[in-house]
Protein backbone atom coordinates (compact mmCIF):
# COMPACT_ATOMS: atom_id res chain seq x y z
CA UNK A 1 0.00 0.00 0.00
CA UNK A 2 1.11 3.55 -0.63
CA UNK A 3 1.42 5.94 2.29
CA UNK A 4 -1.80 7.70 1.29
CA UNK A 5 -3.67 4.42 0.98
CA UNK A 6 -2.52 3.55 4.50
CA UNK A 7 -3.61 6.82 6.10
CA UNK A 8 -6.89 6.89 4.18
CA UNK A 9 -7.70 3.45 5.58
CA UNK A 10 -6.53 4.54 9.03
CA UNK A 11 -9.00 7.45 8.97
CA UNK A 12 -11.99 5.58 7.55
CA UNK A 13 -14.07 5.99 10.70
CA UNK A 14 -13.56 9.74 11.07
CA UNK A 15 -14.05 10.37 7.35
CA UNK A 16 -17.28 8.38 7.28
CA UNK A 17 -18.41 10.43 10.27
CA UNK A 18 -17.70 13.56 8.20
CA UNK A 19 -19.68 12.25 5.24
CA UNK A 20 -22.60 11.40 7.51
CA UNK A 21 -22.46 14.51 9.67
CA UNK A 22 -25.80 16.40 9.71
CA UNK A 23 -24.04 19.51 8.37
CA UNK A 24 -23.13 17.65 5.15
CA UNK A 25 -26.38 15.69 4.95
CA UNK A 26 -28.57 18.76 5.32
CA UNK A 27 -26.39 20.78 2.93
CA UNK A 28 -26.85 18.09 0.27
CA UNK A 29 -30.64 18.22 0.74
CA UNK A 30 -30.78 22.01 0.80
CA UNK A 31 -32.23 21.95 4.33
CA UNK A 32 -29.18 23.30 6.16
CA UNK A 33 -29.92 26.44 8.17
CA UNK A 34 -28.31 29.48 6.57
CA UNK A 35 -27.29 30.65 10.04
CA UNK A 36 -25.25 27.46 10.45
CA UNK A 37 -23.68 27.83 7.02
CA UNK A 38 -22.93 31.49 7.73
CA UNK A 39 -21.07 30.39 10.87
CA UNK A 40 -19.18 27.82 8.80
CA UNK A 41 -18.21 30.33 6.08
CA UNK A 42 -16.89 32.88 8.55
CA UNK A 43 -14.81 30.26 10.34
CA UNK A 44 -13.66 28.68 7.09
CA UNK A 45 -12.58 32.07 5.74
CA UNK A 46 -10.38 32.43 8.83
CA UNK A 47 -9.06 28.90 8.34
CA UNK A 48 -8.26 29.45 4.65
CA UNK A 49 -6.20 32.56 5.35
CA UNK A 50 -3.94 30.46 7.55
CA UNK A 51 -4.11 27.47 5.20
CA UNK A 52 -2.62 29.74 2.52
CA UNK A 53 0.12 30.97 4.87
CA UNK A 54 1.11 27.41 5.77
CA UNK A 55 1.41 26.69 2.05
CA UNK A 56 3.82 29.63 1.88
CA UNK A 57 5.85 28.01 4.66
CA UNK A 58 5.84 24.76 2.66
CA UNK A 59 7.16 26.68 -0.35
CA UNK A 60 10.13 27.77 1.76
CA UNK A 61 10.67 24.20 2.99
CA UNK A 62 10.76 22.76 -0.54
CA UNK A 63 14.20 21.71 -1.75
CA UNK A 64 13.61 22.33 -5.46
CA UNK A 65 12.31 25.35 -7.32
CA UNK A 66 9.45 23.51 -9.04
CA UNK A 67 7.97 22.38 -5.71
CA UNK A 68 8.45 25.87 -4.28
CA UNK A 69 6.55 27.27 -7.26
CA UNK A 70 3.73 24.75 -6.89
CA UNK A 71 3.17 25.47 -3.19
CA UNK A 72 3.35 29.20 -3.83
CA UNK A 73 0.74 28.75 -6.55
CA UNK A 74 -1.49 26.72 -4.24
CA UNK A 75 -1.20 29.53 -1.69
CA UNK A 76 -2.15 32.08 -4.32
CA UNK A 77 -5.08 29.98 -5.53
CA UNK A 78 -6.33 29.64 -1.97
CA UNK A 79 -6.10 33.39 -1.47
CA UNK A 80 -7.78 33.98 -4.83
CA UNK A 81 -10.31 31.34 -5.89
CA UNK A 82 -11.47 30.08 -2.50
CA UNK A 83 -11.43 33.41 -0.67
CA UNK A 84 -13.38 35.05 -3.52
CA UNK A 85 -15.82 32.16 -3.30
CA UNK A 86 -16.35 32.92 0.38
CA UNK A 87 -16.74 36.61 -0.36
CA UNK A 88 -19.51 35.61 -2.78
CA UNK A 89 -21.08 33.64 0.02
CA UNK A 90 -20.79 36.68 2.28
CA UNK A 91 -22.94 38.62 -0.15
CA UNK A 92 -25.52 35.89 -0.61
CA UNK A 93 -25.71 35.27 3.14
CA UNK A 94 -25.84 38.99 3.91
CA UNK A 95 -22.73 38.97 6.08
CA UNK A 96 -22.45 42.52 7.41
CA UNK A 97 -19.48 44.70 8.35
CA UNK A 98 -20.61 44.25 11.94
CA UNK A 99 -20.42 40.46 11.55
CA UNK A 100 -16.84 40.75 10.30
CA UNK A 101 -15.84 43.28 12.96
CA UNK A 102 -17.15 41.09 15.78
CA UNK A 103 -15.79 37.83 14.33
CA UNK A 104 -13.71 35.61 16.58
CA UNK A 105 -12.22 32.29 15.61
CA UNK A 106 -14.04 29.45 17.35
CA UNK A 107 -12.03 27.02 19.52
CA UNK A 108 -11.95 24.33 16.82
CA UNK A 109 -10.87 26.69 14.02
CA UNK A 110 -8.20 28.15 16.29
CA UNK A 111 -6.95 24.71 17.34
CA UNK A 112 -6.89 23.37 13.77
CA UNK A 113 -4.86 26.27 12.39
CA UNK A 114 -2.56 26.08 15.43
CA UNK A 115 -1.97 22.41 14.63
CA UNK A 116 -0.99 23.33 11.05
CA UNK A 117 1.47 25.99 12.20
CA UNK A 118 2.96 23.79 14.92
CA UNK A 119 3.50 20.95 12.46
CA UNK A 120 5.07 23.22 9.84
CA UNK A 121 7.33 25.09 12.26
CA UNK A 122 8.61 21.92 13.95
CA UNK A 123 8.97 19.78 10.84
CA UNK A 124 9.87 19.65 7.18
CA UNK A 125 7.89 19.63 3.94
CA UNK A 126 6.63 16.08 4.47
CA UNK A 127 5.28 16.99 7.90
CA UNK A 128 3.59 20.12 6.60
CA UNK A 129 1.95 18.37 3.67
CA UNK A 130 0.76 15.48 5.86
CA UNK A 131 -1.12 18.05 7.98
CA UNK A 132 -2.49 19.97 4.97
CA UNK A 133 -3.57 17.02 2.84
CA UNK A 134 -6.78 15.94 4.64
CA UNK A 135 -8.37 19.31 3.85
CA UNK A 136 -7.83 18.75 0.12
CA UNK A 137 -8.69 15.09 0.08
CA UNK A 138 -11.74 15.02 2.34
CA UNK A 139 -13.36 17.94 0.51
CA UNK A 140 -12.60 16.25 -2.82
CA UNK A 141 -14.34 13.05 -1.67
CA UNK A 142 -17.29 15.06 -0.37
CA UNK A 143 -17.49 16.83 -3.73
CA UNK A 144 -17.50 13.48 -5.51
CA UNK A 145 -20.18 12.03 -3.23
CA UNK A 146 -22.43 15.06 -3.60
CA UNK A 147 -22.06 15.54 -7.35
CA UNK A 148 -25.61 14.33 -7.97
CA UNK A 149 -27.09 16.16 -4.99
CA UNK A 150 -29.68 18.81 -5.78
CA UNK A 151 -30.01 21.19 -2.84
CA UNK A 152 -31.55 23.81 -5.17
CA UNK A 153 -29.97 26.54 -3.10
CA UNK A 154 -27.64 29.12 -4.71
CA UNK A 155 -25.02 28.87 -1.95
CA UNK A 156 -25.06 25.11 -1.43
CA UNK A 157 -25.14 24.37 -5.15
CA UNK A 158 -22.05 26.54 -5.64
CA UNK A 159 -20.23 24.95 -2.70
CA UNK A 160 -20.79 21.45 -4.06
CA UNK A 161 -19.79 22.49 -7.59
CA UNK A 162 -16.51 23.94 -6.32
CA UNK A 163 -15.35 20.81 -4.54
CA UNK A 164 -16.67 18.55 -7.29
CA UNK A 165 -14.78 20.48 -9.97
CA UNK A 166 -11.97 19.19 -12.18
CA UNK A 167 -9.71 21.99 -10.90
CA UNK A 168 -10.07 20.81 -7.31
CA UNK A 169 -9.63 17.16 -8.29
CA UNK A 170 -6.34 17.91 -10.06
CA UNK A 171 -5.05 19.93 -7.11
CA UNK A 172 -5.92 17.09 -4.73
CA UNK A 173 -4.34 14.35 -6.84
CA UNK A 174 -1.18 16.44 -7.22
CA UNK A 175 -0.81 16.67 -3.45
CA UNK A 176 -1.59 12.98 -2.92
CA UNK A 177 1.13 12.02 -5.40
CA UNK A 178 3.57 14.45 -3.79
CA UNK A 179 2.79 13.06 -0.32
CA UNK A 180 3.44 9.50 -1.48
CA UNK A 181 6.78 10.52 -3.00
CA UNK A 182 7.88 12.31 0.18
CA UNK A 183 6.80 9.44 2.44
CA UNK A 184 8.66 6.87 0.33
CA UNK A 185 12.03 8.39 1.24
CA UNK A 186 11.69 8.50 5.03
CA UNK A 187 12.29 6.07 7.88
CA UNK A 188 9.47 3.99 9.40
CA UNK A 189 9.62 6.21 12.50
CA UNK A 190 9.20 9.35 10.43
CA UNK A 191 6.41 7.71 8.47
CA UNK A 192 4.53 7.15 11.73
CA UNK A 193 4.94 10.83 12.59
CA UNK A 194 3.47 11.79 9.22
CA UNK A 195 0.52 9.48 9.85
CA UNK A 196 -0.08 11.19 13.20
CA UNK A 197 -0.22 14.63 11.53
CA UNK A 198 -2.71 13.33 8.96
CA UNK A 199 -4.90 11.69 11.61
CA UNK A 200 -5.01 14.86 13.73
CA UNK A 201 -6.04 16.99 10.75
CA UNK A 202 -8.73 14.45 9.84
CA UNK A 203 -10.04 14.71 13.40
CA UNK A 204 -10.16 18.50 13.14
CA UNK A 205 -12.00 18.27 9.81
CA UNK A 206 -14.74 16.27 11.50
CA UNK A 207 -14.84 18.70 14.40
CA UNK A 208 -15.11 21.64 11.98
CA UNK A 209 -18.55 20.46 10.84
CA UNK A 210 -19.61 20.05 14.47
CA UNK A 211 -18.24 23.50 15.29
CA UNK A 212 -20.46 25.05 12.61
CA UNK A 213 -23.45 22.83 13.42
CA UNK A 214 -23.40 23.90 17.07
CA UNK A 215 -22.19 27.44 16.27
CA UNK A 216 -19.41 26.87 18.76
CA UNK A 217 -18.26 29.75 20.93
CA UNK A 218 -15.77 30.35 23.70
CA UNK A 219 -17.98 29.34 26.57
CA UNK A 220 -17.29 27.53 29.81
CA UNK A 221 -19.03 24.19 29.53
CA UNK A 222 -20.70 22.62 32.53
CA UNK A 223 -18.55 20.08 34.32
CA UNK A 224 -19.33 17.15 36.52
CA UNK A 225 -19.14 18.08 40.15
CA UNK A 226 -16.99 15.84 42.28
CA UNK A 227 -17.55 15.61 45.99
CA UNK A 228 -14.35 16.14 47.92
Amino acid sequence: MTFCEEVRELCTESWEASFNHPFIQHLAKGTLSEDIFKCYVLQDSYYLKHFAKVHALAAVQAKDLVTTQRFAQHAEETCGAEISLHEGFFELLKVTDEDLASFEAAPTAYAYTSHLYRTAMNGDLADTLAALLPCYWLYYEIGERLKNATPNHPVYDKWIATYGSEWFELATLEQINRMNALADSVSPEKRDELKAHFVKSSHYELQFWEMAWTQQQWEVESTTEIEL
